[in-house]
């Protein structure tokens, strides 16, 4: 059931995004008075599942989800009909029209999902605005219990201050920053060190169990999630959900505390005293010869922290004169973290190709739940990825031919019809080769 939620998401995800990609080509298109032989969500190979011509369109869905697509008279796109472009040109052809025409429709695909993706981000701020652990509401540091954030020389209590030199205000932005960075500074017993992020972070993470989730984290109190069967404290008083608070009738704040308090009483027997909702209760337990109780370690959300007093959470709220701004901002931000970790990708020595997903990992990203937040979060990043990637100059994508065309208007030159038909075709090569890759990645992830 997981995986059909998250599937369901994803596809009406994806099917808003090309049909509204696909009417930013189409809707200029026909303004200029250029034919449009088709309008398909999804790619129509041998057969459609469902296809009705309307005027002098044929709008319809095909079987194979990767795209979609609007067939343009007299241009060379990826249905490569190049019978019609030994023909003369018709009035009504794309290639018949003036450059500047081509141009704007050309883009027309590109700058809707830019567009989409900035309208959402200003309406999630207006109606949801913003909660979030600001960075500096961390006054005890961070929980560096993984191996890939100690192999960086952090330690638990260690202030995060920046990353090249940009000071983090959201606690989250952390791993993102890490992701772009090279150098970052942390606050450690009121002295300021700065370190380098090495240059294959990116693999190291990559290669990480994907469950774990960031490798920086915030304090955790030490939360009971229940006690193992081969516990030697099994038939104690201790219960999920308990919070321990002292053992040994010393007093603990976090869950990196505990650790150093039972190796005092390894193979001991000791006591524990817990919060359990407003009681306070004290047990007597036993300490294994590892230092530890047998229970398992149970994980709180930042508003349940909040309430229980350990952090406290921004909750900023706008008007909708206030959300534009900040859904620029928010947009802004998306972008130019894509393109950084992009840019990562096409250097080797990072690993971060190793990271490139296909439509698994795209899929992953939605909430096994349904979350209108969620859902809409997710597609306004799509939407922005969407665009940023067709504006690559390359054959195939409308990048490509927005290239060709503003050489034909600086140079007055306009490449010919075998060119662009070639051109087409290493596009396609390329974008064949960078899928079958994408999703191999994913195929390997879940055998690991």
């Amino acid at each position: 059931m997981e995986i059909l939620i998250k599937a369901s998401q994803f596809i009406l995800s994806l099917s808003l995004l090309i049909v509204l990609h696909e009417l930013g080509h189409f809707i200029p298109a026909k303004l200029f008075k250029t034919k449009v032989e088709k309008f398909y969500l999804f790619f129509d190979y041998k057969f459609s599942l469902v296809k009705k011509k309307i005027g002098e369109t044929v709008y319809g869905i095909g079987w194979i989800p990767l795209g979609g697509y609007v067939k343009i008279a007299g241009m060379i796109d990826e249905s490569m009909d190049t019978e019609q472009m030994k023909e003369e040109p018709k009035p009504w052809e794309f290639r018949s029209k003036p450059a500047w025409q081509r141009l704007i429709i050309m883009l027309g695909g590109v700058i809707v999902n830019f567009i989409l993706g900035i309208m959402i981000y200003i309406f999630l701020m207006w109606g949801y605005g913003e909660k979030y652990l600001p960075n500096e509401n961390l006054k005890d540091g961070i929980w560096a219990q993984d191996e890939l954030a100690q192999a960086l020389g952090l330690e638990t209590g260690d202030k995060v201050i920046s990353v090249d030199g940009n000071n983090i205000k959201k606690f989250s932005q952390i791993q993102v920053e890490f992701i772009n960075g090279s150098n970052f500074v942390i606050e450690r017993n009121g002295q300021r060190i700065e370190k380098e992020i090495p240059v294959d972070f990116i693999s190291k993470l990559v290669d990480r169990d994907k469950d774990q989730g960031s490798f920086i984290l915030p304090r955790y109190p030490f939360v009971i999630a229940g006690v193992s069967d081969d516990s030697p404290n099994k038939s104690s008083e201790l219960q999920s959900k308990d919070i321990v608070t002292a053992i040994g009738g010393e007093n603990i704040k976090y869950f990196d505390e505990a650790k150093v308090v039972l190796d005092k009483y390894k193979n001991q027997k000791t006591t524990v005293t817990v919060k359990r909702g407003e009681e306070t209760k004290t047990f007597p337990v036993t300490v294994n010869d590892d230092g530890k109780l047998g229970v398992g370690l149970g994980m709180l959300s930042l508003s349940d922290l909040e309430k229980l007093g350990y952090y406290t959470l921004a909750d900023k709220s706008y008007t909708f004169m206030e959300s534009i701004p900040a859904g620029l901002e928010k947009s802004w931000t998306t972008l130019t973290n894509y393109v950084k970790q992009l840019k990562k990708i096409f250097n080797p020595s990072t690993g971060a190709y190793k990271g490139l997903g296909g439509f698994i990992s795209i899929g992953s990203i939605f909430p096994s739940e349904w979350s209108a937040y969620s859902f809409w979060n997710i597609t306004a990043f799509l939407s922005i990825m969407l665009g940023f990637m067709n504006l690559l100059p390359i054959p195939a994508l409308d990048g490509g031919h927005v290239v060709f065309t503003l050489w034909e208007m600086i140079t007055g030159k306009k490449p010919s019809d075998k060119f662009l038909e070639y051109a087409q075709v290493v596009g396609f090569v390329l974008l064949l080769a960078l899928l079958i890759f994408a999703n191999g990645n994913d195929v390997v992830k879940l055998f690991k």
